[in-house]
């Protein structure tokens, strides 16, 4: 375990390496492989101060980019050195130095998903034996020094806004008060302006120019703290102004407290210190008293007539329309409340994923960009993160409805109130914000849309009942046989039961076959009636009844029939079949376990603490109609029965992050589309149940690779002995029609 630092001459190191270690990059880094034998290098571009641990471990922390391919989205790595090995480095590791590490260990990063750093980083010690090879360069040797001496970090002194001078090129730091996006100037260069003020209270507004877009300051809002090195002063109508000098280069921070301190660099090359770290951190704090929040950022869902405000978004697809004006059709995850003006444009000449442009159809709005936004408009790339500033909202009367409207999406030419178009990164907070409103649901709202969504931990903490918008993710269901979520539910009294099976059903035809037809009862101007001979059950007969229509008969087909004693299968296939048994003077229903109506395979139950069942004669009223109706309903009613209806019931356990909640499905067919009478003796439907519950809850995923579902929820209150407890149900709420 050692420290060597090695002196770079000609691009060469004076001291070769080791030729037993062999070189390995970051795409080749993988958990569980050894790297005693191995080294890794890179250039030094961000150091932090040496720290101690919780247990007195000294520790210190850097941050290398790979030399060989800087321009990777991912080409950094954090490294971590421990005990003495940290000591030493503090000491002789600058900015802009190359480390050679070897015997390193390697680690799953738990900073990857906030720095857009490599999923895992290095770690060394004494006890994994590693060595460090610090290569110093002669070419980065400041004030003609020995190659022997270490390079110094230059020292920069940073001028306060009141006390700029006409005519001096001077750094500064200051908060974003006021900016303009980037846009094309007169010339050929790109332009953007920013005001900027500190602790003085002086503004200061800087014009900045140059003909690659990524040197300008990347200042995505108001309120962000920027760094300008070597920025000249020049005083210009009265008014004093910085502008671009030769060597002028930005660091940009986000001007939030507590956020991660990582620069948007205009330059590769830059320096970072502990005071900088310090004077960032000052700003900060000043800017949440002292600078006004930006714009008005609003969403999609939130937009309304007549308004001027920021948008955060995703580009998905873009057109010309004509000479002075192009469409970009963008979304945000959310979905605006009002009608849209749709840009009429041929399909070929749409630029963007046809498949995922139809997709999101009900999602996207269009806007068009006007004169001078148009050149930049035309090189964003489809797939970018945007933020489009000072949009305008404008209402569209409707040809043929006086009433009616939709809302149309402009960004006017000029640059006035900071109008324009920003690409952002992927890394950016706002981004990483509505990549997660951006994940489709598997499920939509068919009501109350205009409803915020509430996160579970709010719900699990407010009194019943309400009603709340939520999104979040189906960590299990019951039951998982999903045949066995079909119950019968009782509209009148309430109550639910099991669904009777084949058995049941076999056991009550038995017993009234047991007694047989009552001869007396055979002719009536009701029905006419035919007596069928059993095999093998000691010789007992089944009678069929043909209900007239009027003093006519039909074909069987069209008839409902009743049938006493054993269903014959062809008859299933009747408008209807009543089931009955004979008493000394009518014919009556069955006990009310069995299905007082079956039409095909679906059988019609009614439940037995609400009905009145009535015999069979009463069936003469609707016989009587001349065009009879043999609805189950109607049937129902004639009959003195109570329906039971078939539905789902299931419980669904929901997680958003915040907490995790239990909701019951209580649904006829609205949340699958799907029919539950149906799914009973459908393999086609149970498959296609399966299929969904799958895709809700698919099987061995983790949490975060689940899909969301948006719902409508409502709690209330249920006694459950002395207590009452809150129960939750998913209502107005269906599957995507995607899905």
């Amino acid at each position: 375990m050692s420290i060597h630092v090695i002196k770079v001459i000609d691009g060469a190191p004076e001291t070769p390496l080791p030729n037993n270690l062999q070189k390995v990059d970051l795409r080749s880094l993988q958990l569980g492989f050894d790297h005693v034998n191995r080294y890794f290098q890179g250039t030094v571009i961000l150091s932090y101060p040496l720290t101690k641990l919780g247990n007195g471990t000294e520790f210190f922390k850097a941050v290398l980019q790979e030399l060989e391919n800087p321009c990777l989205r991912t080409s950094t790595i954090n490294i971590l050195f421990f005990g003495k090995l940290a000591q030493g480095c503090a000491k002789v590791v600058q900015q802009g130095d190359t480390l050679v590490v070897s015997g390193f260990k390697l680690a799953k990063s738990s900073s990857a998903g906030e720095d857009d750093r490599h999923c895992c980083h290095l770690e060394v010690s004494e006890e994994t034996g590693a060595n460090i090879y610090v290569c110093i360069s002669l070419i980065n040797t400041l004030n003609n020094t020995s190659p022997s001496t270490h390079p110094v970090v230059p020292k920069y002194t940073y001028t306060p806004l009141n006390h700029l001078k006409d005519g001096t090129v001077v750094n500064l730091y200051g908060a974003v008060k006021f900016f303009k996006p980037p846009y094309v100037s007169k010339g050929t260069d790109y332009c953007s302006m920013v005001t900027i003020v500190d602790q003085s209270n002086v503004k200061l507004t800087c014009m900045h120019f140059n003909a690659s877009l990524d040197a300008l300051p990347k200042i995505y809002k108001i309120g962000d703290i920027v760094r300008f090195h070597r920025i000249k002063i020049k005083e210009y109508n009265g008014q004093i102004q910085g502008i671009t000098s030769a060597g002028f280069a930005s660091l940009t921070f986000d001007g939030t407290v507590g956020a991660p301190m990582v620069p948007r660099a205009s330059s590769k090359l830059y320096t970072f210190t502990d005071e900088d770290r310090k004077i960032i951190e000052e700003l900060r704090i000043w800017v949440t008293s002292n600078l006004s929040n930006s714009g008005p950022t609003v969403k999609l869902s939130d937009v309304q007539s007549m308004m001027f405000f920021d948008l955060t978004c995703q580009l998905i697809g873009k057109a010309k329309v004509d000479g002075s004006s192009l469409l970009l059709k963008v979304w945000d995850g959310s979905k605006c409340p009002f009608s849209t003006w749709k840009v009429l444009v041929k399909e070929s000449d749409l630029e963007g994923d046809s498949f995922l442009i139809h997709q999101l159809r009900f999602f996207t709005v269009d806007i068009l960009v006007y004169d001078n936004h148009v050149q930049l408009a035309k090189s964003l790339k489809v797939g970018s993160f945007l933020r489009i500033f000072s949009l305008h909202i404008k209402q569209h009367a409707l040809e043929n409805q006086p009433d009616g409207f939709c809302l149309e999406f402009h960004l006017h030419g000029g640059t006035g109130y900071g109008r324009g178009i920003m690409v952002l990164p992927e890394s950016n907070t706002d981004v990483k914000e509505l990549k997660v409103c951006q994940q489709l649901s598997v499920t939509v709202l068919t009501e109350h849309q205009h409803f915020d969504v509430t996160a579970l931990n709010t719900v699990l903490n407010s009194l019943a009942p309400q009603q709340y918008h939520i999104r979040a993710k189906l960590r299990k269901f019951e039951p998982q046989k999903l045949y066995q979520s079909v119950k019968l539910y009782c509209p009148k009294c309430n109550s639910l039961q099991e669904v009777p099976d084949g058995d049941d059903f076999n056991l009550i035809l038995q017993d009234a076959l047991a007694t047989g037809p009552n001869p007396d009862l055979q002719e009536s101007s009701l029905y006419e009636s035919v007596l069928w001979d059993t095999e093998n059950q000691g010789q007992r007969q089944i009678a069929v009844y043909f209900v007239k229509h009027g003093e006519l008969l039909k074909s069987p087909e069209e008839s409902l029939i009743m049938i006493e004693g054993k269903i014959i299968k062809y008859y299933i296939y009747c408008l209807g079949v009543i089931p009955v048994r004979s008493t000394d003077d009518d014919l009556v229903l069955l006990d009310l376990s069995a299905p007082f109506l079956l039409q095909g395979k679906l059988r019609h139950y009614g439940c037995k603490h609400c009905s009145n069942p009535k015999t069979i004669e009463s069936l003469r009223s609707l016989a009587a109609q001349e065009q009879p109706s043999w609805d189950p309903t109607n049937i129902a009613e004639a009959l003195g029965i109570v329906p039971l209806q078939y539905v789902f019931v299931m419980k669904f356990t929901l997680d958003d992050g915040t907490g995790t909640l239990d909701a019951y499905l209580f649904d006829y067919e609205e949340f699958f589309q799907i029919s539950a009478s149906e799914v009973l003796f459908s393999n086609i439907l149970q498959e296609s149940m399966k299929r969904i519950m799958n895709t809700l809850c698919p099987s061995g995923k983790t949490l975060g690779n689940l899909p969301w579902l948006e719902c409508f929820i409502k709690s209330y209150y249920v006694r459950e002995g002395i207590e009452q407890q809150v129960h939750y149900q998913i209502f107005d709420t269906m599957i995507a029609e995607d899905i």
